[in-house]
């Protein structure tokens, strides 16, 4: 009988307490932070909200802004363009090959949850090919989902444009506020679908990929009769895993928001005194200095990041073990290696009678006379 979305509640929280606790094992404990960071595990769903730097008011010194001001303002405007160009490209470049990551961990975190056991070098080469695949169907979908809304913003920004709406706003001020109701409530409800169907991939469509090494429109070829035979099973998890994801994120939102306090008052601090000293040094904005910048904010970004994976392992473990129990009874394959059946044991043979042996023949008579 397959759990329903509440019924399988239960089993993935005794999965979790069991992977984590019996026995508790610090290196899994890293090993699965790693994993769950790369794949992105900490955005779907599992995670915490990492609060912006914007949301704290960093203490400013009276003598920084005369550091900065004069430092950017001497600064070639096309050394700027040049610099935005860098970053462009480096972005993009540096999202590519995280996207690729992402894929090859999802597959990791798969099996990791499965096995109760993470080993990221082993299961690296072993996933290359279903990552590589997902990766693929990971860039479709960006593509589509820009170009879509692309298109649904352009449309009627072009109308509105077109007819002169633009040139005067106040006075077809009524038709354009309807428009951008009208086009909010359009977004919003495409914007939900895609993010529903990433996390349908995500949840069903890749342990397909995983244990029959399919592709992504294959696992969803199969996933659809499987959907229109118990939609109302469906929606039930979609909607308790929405549930589940505000509980976990507001209790790791919060653990989140003291780690970024405590993370951030010293560095702070730091900062205050490397920009004092650097004052007094009569040092300015340049190219290395710029470079530096950009890589210490980005180091010191990365140690909040795995902070904060840290403390969201129980997350990381849950929601995929959650969608594993759902699914395992409805997809045999997962089911199976969910469930695995113990060998047979071996018999040996039964320790019967000896073998019959015929009984000694008698003695030969003596010759008579």
């Amino acid at each position: 009988m397959p759990f329903s979305a509440v019924d399988a509640i239960a089993p993935a929280f005794e999965h979790t307490r069991r992977q984590l606790l019996q026995p508790f094992r610090f290196g899994q404990w890293i090993r699965l932070a790693f994993v769950g960071l790369l794949a992105g595990e900490l955005s779907s769903g599992g995670g915490c909200n990492v609060p912006s730097p914007s949301s704290f008011n960093i203490p400013k010194h009276p003598g920084t802004q005369h550091f900065l001001a004069p430092g950017f303002g001497g600064i070639d405007p096309m050394l700027y363009a040049g610099l935005i160009a860098t970053l462009v490209i480096a972005g993009f470049v540096l999202w590519i090959v995280l996207t690729y990551i992402s894929s090859v961990m999802r597959f990791i975190l798969f099996d990791s949850v499965v096995a109760k056991e993470c080993h990221i070098r082993q299961n690296w080469s072993q996933r290359q090919a279903p990552g590589w695949r997902y990766f693929l169907w990971k860039l479709a979908y960006t593509l589509v989902t820009l170009g879509v809304l692309v298109v649904l913003v352009g449309i009627p920004a072009a109308f509105a444009f077109a007819v002169g709406w633009f040139n005067d706003p106040k006075q077809h001020l009524l038709p354009l506020i309807l428009i951008g109701i009208a086009l909010f409530f359009v977004i919003a409800i495409f914007v939900i679908a895609m993010a529903v169907i990433y996390v349908l991939t995500k949840d069903f469509v890749v342990p397909q990929m995983a244990l029959d090494n399919v592709g992504a429109m294959e696992g969803w070829r199969r996933l659809w009769p499987m959907m229109q035979a118990e939609k109302g099973g469906y929606a039930a998890y979609v909607g308790m895993k929405i549930v589940l994801a505000i509980g976990a994120g507001i209790v790791l939102g919060i653990v989140g928001l003291l780690l970024g306090l405590i993370i951030l008052i010293p560095v702070a601090g730091v900062v205050i005194a490397a920009v004092m000293a650097a004052k007094a040094a009569g040092v300015g904005w340049t190219v290395g200095t710029i470079t530096l910048a950009v890589v210490a904010g980005c180091m010191l970004l990365a140690v909040f990041f795995f902070m904060s994976a840290l403390i969201s392992v129980p997350a990381i473990v849950f929601f995929p073990a959650y969608s594993i129990y759902f699914f395992a009874a409805r997809y045999p394959a997962l089911g199976t290696a969910l469930y695995p059946v113990p060998p047979a044991p071996q018999i040996s043979p039964a320790t019967g009678p000896p073998p019959y042996e015929p009984p000694p023949l008698p003695p030969t008579p003596a010759p008579i006379g």
